[in-house]
């Protein structure tokens, strides 16, 4: 049964994670009203709150309920999901600490520098990537 509640952890942040960045592509523009940006800053958070689900649930996997830890450490696709994840988790800091840092503005409009569209642009596009390593490894490839 625990792995069941963990395994259900892990997918849902996976899914809060992925629609949240998805509500994050699809609410930013170029120039935001005040309402729209703060509805944005909100999903921002939703999409941290997925992201420490998903990690959490990973973790559990690997080191508690899941299959033997050397499935998952002795794999070389396992490590390129982790080394993805990271770097996702890296770019994701940029957009967070803008958001963050504009959040209690009282202007009636917020420029969104083009840095931060790329930045969930490139999320997005690394995501797509990842069901493709996780079912590869599941099936067993990268393992010595």
């Amino acid at each position: 049964m625990e792995d069941i509640l963990v395994r259900t952890l892990h997918f849902l942040g996976i899914f809060t994670l992925v629609s949240a960045l998805v509500a994050e592509h699809l609410l930013i523009s170029k120039q935001m009203d005040l309402k729209a940006f703060k509805k944005l800053v909100i999903i921002d958070g939703v999409y941290g709150l997925g992201a420490v689900m998903t990690l959490t649930g990973g973790l559990l996997l690997w080191f508690v309920v899941g299959k033997p830890q050397e499935f998952y450490t002795a794999n070389w696709v396992f490590h390129l999901k982790v080394t993805l994840f990271a770097v996702i988790a890296i770019l994701s800091v940029f957009p967070t600490y803008y958001f963050l840092r504009n959040r209690k503005t009282t202007a009636e409009y917020i420029e969104i520098p083009k840095y931060i569209v790329v930045i969930l642009r490139v999320e997005l596009t690394l995501l797509v990537v990842m069901p493709f390593l996780a079912t590869s490894m599941a099936r067993g490839v990268g393992s010595y």
